[in-house]
């Protein structure tokens, strides 16, 4: 069965999992695109992984755990740059703009300030066209 693509609509459980991004459900998150992610060995794969790890950097954040944060925000960043300017109908150039301010400032606070972190920064994840894409008209993707 070949591979979803970039060019290709997103799956169902995808656009879950951005909607629980923009939510700040960076958990809910995670658990959705992970298994997209063990379920994907084509193309998508890294980009699952990428906006997987941007989120996940996001939970550690709201813990305070600044080393987690900066590590899976660094490299949600460096996977996610193979899919830019966009893929499965993501915005993904903004997503990485928006994402590398939060790590830029995240890195300037330091580990003792992280309190200080501007959460309005935080990115929404954007489609290109403004909204999801349908997925009704979809191929069938199987998933497991």
């Amino acid at each position: 069965m070949p591979r979803a693509r970039c060019s290709d609509q997103p799956l169902p459980e995808f656009v879950t999992a951005l909607e629980q991004f923009n939510q700040g459900r960076f958990f809910e998150q995670h658990e959705t695109l992970e298994m997209l992610w063990r379920n994907e060995f084509g193309r998508l794969r890294g980009l699952y992984q990428g906006i997987l790890q941007v989120g996940v950097g996001f939970h550690h954040l709201k813990r305070g755990n600044y080393n987690g944060a900066v590590h899976l925000l660094e490299r949600g960043l460096s996977r996610l740059a193979a899919y830019a300017p966009a893929c499965q109908g993501v915005d993904v150039a903004r997503l990485i703009s928006e994402t590398r301010r939060c790590y830029e400032q995240l890195l300037s606070l330091g580990a003792q300030h992280l309190d200080a972190f501007d959460w309005s920064l935080v990115p929404q994840v954007h489609w290109t066209s403004g909204t999801p894409p349908t997925t009704s008209t979809q191929p069938e993707h199987h998933i497991g």
